[in-house]
């Protein structure tokens, strides 16, 4: 487990102002890697229409954190101008340290107890028919944050009844008992993203074990089957096609619904470099070979995020299960 050391509270000099210190303190040593210019497949449109405006007002008000902002997503002026957004919950400060994610590292503050309900409201604000709850690691919370997670989800039955809830958590590494507090709150899809193959995990995503996401991902459909799994990854990272082929393989083993892929953006150079842009070609091949592996949804495209569509999608995996149960009904 990498936890990252407080090193702003250990720092005998006066504290500075959030708004100077330093993002990821755990990188500032950490080599310069340029960031290469983008191709032109990958192009979005800047963020600013009216309907934008107002999703970023409901956000502000209610003084909640989104992954959209903080990940540095490209697609967030297409996602807020359709009044979607993906709430982080848990605070905007990690306790790993990626070293792919923008996501803030540190310490994090104590939860939020009225949390639950600002989301909730929110969503029925927003008039949400399909949302996405994310969260940073909690790895010094007794239970990674299991509690909240499920607080969250049933504020948002008592709100919204009709919105169908997606939450992409973090693995609860060695947190006994975490997972099966957030399956039963019964969300809609339980996402977690394994980000990239295991032979980048080092590198990558130091603070996890591929194997034990792969095997948390395998439990929930253990615990309740009628819950759909997701897992997304990033490609980009100096990956081998026949490993994301393996992964695929292996998600298909945890019987994994829905798999997601999408080019991987370096967002400083003091994070990891983009090895290679994945032309769109090879993309609609993972396509392919990932439907004939037997996933009922793939998105796998440069600008696919694990929520982006996430509403459309979720109406697309239940298409997508009934026709695959409606030859063994009849």
């Amino acid at each position: 487990m990498a936890v990252v050391l407080d090193l702003l509270n250990n720092d005998t000099r006066p504290a500075l102002p959030p708004a100077v210190r330093p993002r990821h303190p755990e990188k500032a040593k950490r080599p310069d890697s340029p960031i290469q210019r983008k191709p032109d497949w990958i192009r979005v449109k800047a963020p600013g229409s009216p309907a934008w405006a107002e999703t970023n007002r409901i956000v502000r008000e209610n003084g909640l954190v989104t992954v959209c902002e903080e990940a540095g997503c490209p697609n967030i002026g297409e996602c807020w101008e359709k009044r979607h957004a993906t709430f982080m919950i848990m605070g905007d400060t990690c306790t790993r340290a990626c070293a792919f994610c923008n996501v803030r590292t540190g310490l994090p503050g104590a939860l939020d107890a009225d949390e639950p309900e600002k989301i909730a409201d929110s969503v029925a604000k927003l008039g949400l028919h399909h949302v996405v709850v994310t969260s940073v690691d909690r790895d010094d919370l007794a239970d990674g944050g299991a509690e909240h997670f499920a607080r969250t989800i049933a504020a948002i039955r008592r709100l919204s009844p009709g919105t169908t809830i997606e939450i992409l958590t973090p693995d609860f590494l060695r947190k006994d008992g975490a997972l099966e507090v957030v399956v039963a709150a019964r969300p809609d899809v339980f996402n977690h993203n394994l980000e990239t193959v295991p032979g980048n995990y080092l590198t990558v995503r130091p603070g996890a074990r591929y194997f034990h996401s792969l095997r948390l991902l395998q439990r929930v459909k253990e615990l309740d089957p009628s819950i759909f799994t997701k897992s997304g990854i990033m490609v980009g990272l100096g990956e081998e096609k026949n490993e994301v082929v393996q992964l695929m393989d292996d998600l298909r083993s945890a019987d994994v619904d829905f798999l997601t892929i999408g080019q991987y953006l370096q967002p400083t150079k003091k994070h990891h470099e983009v090895v290679r842009f994945v032309p769109p070609e090879e993309f609609s091949g993972f396509e392919t070979t990932a439907y004939a592996k037997g996933f009922l949804l793939v998105s796998a495209t440069p600008l696919t995020r694990s929520s982006h569509h996430a509403g459309e999608d979720f109406a697309r995996l239940k298409a997508a299960r009934l026709a695959r149960l409606a030859p063994a009904t009849a």
